[in-house]
């Protein structure tokens, strides 16, 4: 193990320059591996796990690298939080209850240009965002729309009458 201290620091204390680089280098790479271990839909449309793990894995490797955490350690853990992450993600595809618990579940908004007051109160929405969802979807007013829901994701999704 003294291999690695030389190669990339102490695990207490700080790093030469030279250790941060290889550091940055080597962290620069399993990032990647990171991202592509736990799939393109991590950093697209963000249910609160892929949050979550986004958030944790850039401040593990943020520790890592700074040397304000073991090195090994910290690669190790984040490798199985990645790998959690990937297996929860499989686990919802096989079963509703737990992509209800991870993903949350869209919520109607307005039906048949009626708007759900409770429904945007839920997801704490004003009557502006509301507007600028449906702007962005291309429906003029609310009386234009047949359909408007919260998707699981936070978008909002209209279909027009």
């Amino acid at each position: 193990m003294d291999w690695l201290e030389v190669l990339f620091g102490p695990d207490q204390g700080t790093p030469n320059t030279a250790q941060f680089c290889v550091r940055a280098l080597l962290l620069f790479f399993y990032g990647l591996l990171c991202i592509r271990v736990a799939g393109r839909r991590t950093f697209s449309d963000l249910s609160p796990l892929d949050i979550l793990v986004a958030i944790v894995v850039g401040s593990n490797i943020s520790r890592a690298m700074t040397g304000k955490a073991p090195f090994v350690p910290s690669l190790v853990a984040t490798s199985l939080l990645v790998v959690l992450h990937r297996l929860v993600a499989m686990a919802t595809v096989h079963s509703n209850w737990l992509a209800k618990f991870v993903k949350g579940e869209p919520t109607v908004l307005v039906r048949d240009g009626v708007v759900d007051r409770s429904a945007m109160r839920l997801h704490q929405l004003s009557e502006d965002d509301l507007l600028e969802g449906l702007r962005m979807e291309q429906a003029g007013a609310i009386e234009d729309v047949a359909l408007a829901t919260v998707e699981r994701g936070g978008k909002i999704s209209v279909l027009k009458k």
